[in-house]
């Protein structure tokens, strides 16, 4: 089962809500003993087979949708974890969003503008490949990119301070908040890597040459704020995890964990939402079985219609 303690510890991997936290505190790799990357293939696609007939509830339910929001450091396995967890699913129930650095259109409307417009319709399920928390890491790392934003009184640098950040903090709950409260499940991940095994995926990257393309020197120099970027995270999602929307660090040195220990998340939330298919009353348990004799009937008709007869 996915969602057995005795094989991955949920609670040890979400946050609590108003929970001030410390990256540090939590390991990057897998460190149990009851999991090997064997076992957790087979894990993981009967996971995949469970997570599709929970889609397909959630579909025909049509009450609730579900925002799944994927965050890391470079090479931390994002791409990886959508393309494996998420290939059970039903592509046209589906979308996935990876979210770049903001164009100009984008860069006239507020922050969330470009994320709300990819959020899931009921019945649906979106993933942000990156998310409207780029506001609060990219730019708390480089709180130059704000000025860009145009925002009335924020003309110099000096007036991002710490005020701007709890009211930015306090401006995303309050957007989760309204979400949730009109039937979304909001689920935030963040891949929690160390910097010795960023630096291995690197190099495997300028050394494959099929995985060449993966690799930007943008990647290497934001290596050289890795300090700021985990306090940025650790800022971030005390401050954002809540009982509505809650984060959780996922150990990312082990992808096989990392993808195993998601979905195993995912699954059990969804179970969380009761999910059923609509009730047939007995009126339409009635017409269901006229129309299927009706079609039994054709049938029959047909083939009487269709006999010649001998001479």
């Amino acid at each position: 089962m996915l969602t057995d303690e005795k094989l991955i510890r949920l609670k040890d991997l979400q946050v609590k809500a108003g929970k001030s936290i410390r990256l540090k505190d939590y390991s990057t790799h897998y460190e149990g003993k009851t999991l090997n990357k064997q076992d957790s293939a087979q894990l993981l696609e009967t996971g995949r087979k469970k997570l599709a007939q929970m889609q397909d509830k959630l579909y025909a339910h049509n009450q609730y949708s579900v925002l799944i929001i994927f965050q890391a450091m470079d090479a931390a396995g994002k791409d990886g974890a959508v393309k494996h967890i998420m290939s059970g699913f039903n592509p046209l129930g589906v979308k996935v969003y990876s979210f770049k650095a903001p164009n100009s259109q984008e860069m006239d409307h507020d922050y969330f503008w470009r994320h709300e417009l990819a959020l899931p319709a009921r019945g649906e399920i979106a993933i942000h490949n990156r998310s409207h928390y780029e506001n609060v890491l990219v730019t708390r790392v480089h709180p130059e990119y704000i000025l860009k934003e145009q925002i009335p009184g924020i003309d110099s640098v000096k007036k991002i301070d710490n005020k701007f950040w709890t009211r930015r903090f306090k401006q995303i709950r309050r957007f989760e908040k309204n979400l949730a409260d009109n039937g979304m499940l909001i689920l935030k991940f963040f891949l929690h890597l160390s910097k010795k095994e960023q630096k291995k995926r690197f190099l495997e990257r300028i050394d494959d040459a099929s995985k060449n393309w993966k690799f930007s020197l943008a990647d290497l120099a934001e290596r050289q704020f890795w300090a700021d970027y985990q306090m940025a995270y650790q800022e971030a999602i005390s401050a954002t995890s809540t009982d509505y929307a809650p984060w959780f660090i996922i150990p990312a040195d082990d992808k096989w964990f990392a993808r195993l220990a998601i979905a195993s998340v995912i699954h059990h939330h969804f179970d969380q939402l009761y999910l059923s298919y609509p009730k047939v009353s007995k009126a339409q348990k009635a017409e269901l079985q006229r129309a299927k004799q009706d079609l039994l009937d054709e049938k029959a008709g047909a083939g009487k219609k269709g006999k010649r007869r001998k001479s």
